[in-house]
C-alpha cells in the first residue's frame, strides 16, 4: 500500500527560537502589533510503501525519532493517509 506522511516539526515549548522572534519583530514593524509570538517549525512530506497503515507508522516515526527532529529541542507530530 502506498502512504503520504505528513510531518510536523516545531521547537520545543521555552526554547529560544530566533528565526521565529526575529520574523515576529519584522511583523510588528509592518504594523502587526497582534501577533503574540511566532515560531517557525518544518513540514516534511514522506511518500512511502508499507503493508498496512500501522506499519507505515512505525517507519514514520523511526525516521522521526531517528533523523528528521531533533529530540531535545524539536517536537514533532506527524498524519498517515492511504494514496
Amino acid at each position: 500500500m502506498n502512504f503520504k506522511a505528513t510531518v510536523h516539526i516545531m521547537p520545543r515549548p521555552g526554547i529560544l527560537d530566533p528565526q521565529g522572534k526575529a520574523t515576529q519583530t519584522g511583523l510588528h514593524q509592518l504594523g502587526f502589533s497582534g501577533i503574540k509570538e511566532v515560531f517557525i517549525g518544518k513540514q516534511i512530506s514522506l511518500h512511502l510503501t508499507a503493508e498496512n497503515e500501522a506499519i507505515a507508522n512505525e517507519m514514520v516515526e523511526g525516521a522521526c525519532r531517528r533523523l528528521l527532529a531533533n529530540l531535545i529541542m524539536e517536537t514533532y507530530s506527524f498524519e498517515i493517509e492511504k494514496v
